[in-house]
């Protein structure tokens, strides 16, 4: 499957945030009940579920995602990939890198399914300034011929799986193959047989795709 042939509308899909709220009141003034020791009320060091989109996420990093507006997870999965991850400040120079090729933004968010393994800002710093600002320079001009394009397309799957589903080997929409190992409970990897990064935070829903949140940036270059 190659990117440029994903440009069928995504299905949009939403998630709605259900807030519980707890209160306990005591009066000072009630009269004890003999033999009676009731603290089913205080709930202030109870631990709560995550709920909403950020319910399957995993991972360290996911602390780091906001927990509110457009760039947290009840709102990436409103929009479509390339839209969701453009509102995610983790994500700011993976989105210079897509945006500087031509149409594949759109492209990414007319997908039907994706799952896109997305280098957070700190991956892409590793890489020397001069070699990274070629790369966005060499996507302006060559679009789906650049090495950047390439880069990109080496990040993403062409079927939308969570966690449990996206074990194993995986074909790239460079035609190349990563390798996923791991679970949401001790840690996932994934590799592209030279380059193996961890996944800071999974599971992440947008309306088209899963993304995951890599600490490297895989080339393809064996």
């Amino acid at each position: 499957m190659k990117l440029q042939t994903l440009r069928r509308n995504a299905g949009i899909a939403t998630a709605v945030l259900a807030l519980s709220v707890s209160l306990a009141a005591c009066g000072e003034d009630e009269p004890e009940t003999s033999g009676s020791d009731d603290t089913s009320s205080d709930t202030s060091d109870s631990p709560m579920a995550e709920e909403g989109a950020a319910a399957e996420t995993f991972g360290p990093g996911c602390s780091a995602i906001p927990t509110s507006g457009a760039g947290s997870f009840d709102g990436m999965v409103k929009d479509p990939v390339a839209t969701a991850a453009s509102n995610n400040p983790l994500l700011s120079t993976l989105v210079t890198a897509v945006t500087s090729i031509d149409g594949l933004a759109d492209t990414l968010n007319g997908a039907p399914a994706l799952t896109v393994f997305a280098p957070y800002n700190d991956a892409f710093a590793e890489i020397p300034e001069a070699d990274l600002n070629g790369l966005v320079e060499g996507g302006k001009a060559d679009g789906q011929d650049s090495m950047l394009y390439k880069i990109l397309a080496h990040h993403v799957v062409g079927a939308n799986e969570k966690a449990d589903g996206i074990v194993g080997g995986q074909d790239t929409l460079a035609g190349d193959k990563l390798t996923i190992e791991g679970d949401a409970e001790s840690g996932m990897t994934v590799t592209d047989g030279t380059v193996t990064a961890n996944v800071l935070c999974g599971n992440i829903p947008t309306a088209n795709a899963t993304v995951y949140v890599i600490d490297k940036v895989m080339t393809g270059v064996k």
